[in-house]
């Protein structure tokens, strides 16, 4: 019951922080409340007793991305400024990209067929973590991890995008006489 309440929890954490993350209008502070959702997901991780994952998730994605968005913002624009907001067409764009998506992963979610693994979660040593990681065949990861790096590549080159000034935008005060 404890679990069921902590899941439901860390899952909520995980919405609203991410809903967060695209609807703030400072880049530093959404790039702060990307870092508590990926927080959350590595705890839902040590929940599932994936410690591994969830220690590369803490590592990797909280601890190295969040602090290249961080630090490629800070060199890249001041820290008060506010994101442009859409206009109504982009915005409805945006919103029928995300129900797309929504609806392609839930159709995919509907038609697969989850089959119980043979062996426990705590069974798996780092040998074998190792050897799927780097591994082609169906039990492998190494096409996911190659898709997920160009992924967040791409959202590295659109944080620094929309991150940077315009020298237009500039306004130098001029001095009082």
């Amino acid at each position: 019951m404890n679990s069921e309440i902590m899941f439901y929890l860390l899952a909520g954490m995980i919405l609203v922080f991410s809903v967060l993350t695209v609807t703030s209008r400072k880049i530093l502070r959404a790039a702060v409340y990307l870092l508590f959702v990926l927080i959350s997901t590595a705890a839902i991780y040590f929940m599932l007793e994936y410690t591994f994952l969830a220690a590369v998730q803490l590592t990797v994605y909280a601890g190295g991305i969040v602090v290249l968005i961080i630090f490629s913002v800070l060199l890249t624009s001041h820290i008060s400024e506010k994101a442009v907001m859409a206009d109504w067409r982009q915005s409805l764009l945006s919103a029928l990209a995300v129900g797309a998506g929504a609806l392609l992963t839930i159709i995919t979610i509907l038609r697969f067929t989850f089959i119980p693994s043979a062996l426990p979660a705590n069974t798996s040593t780092v040998t074998d973590v190792g050897n799927a990681l780097i591994s082609y065949n169906r039990d492998g990861f190494a096409l996911p991890f190659e898709v997920i790096s160009i992924l967040l590549l791409a959202a590295l080159i659109g944080a620094i995008i929309v991150a940077r000034k315009e020298k237009d935008s500039i306004v130098i005060p001029r001095e009082k006489k």
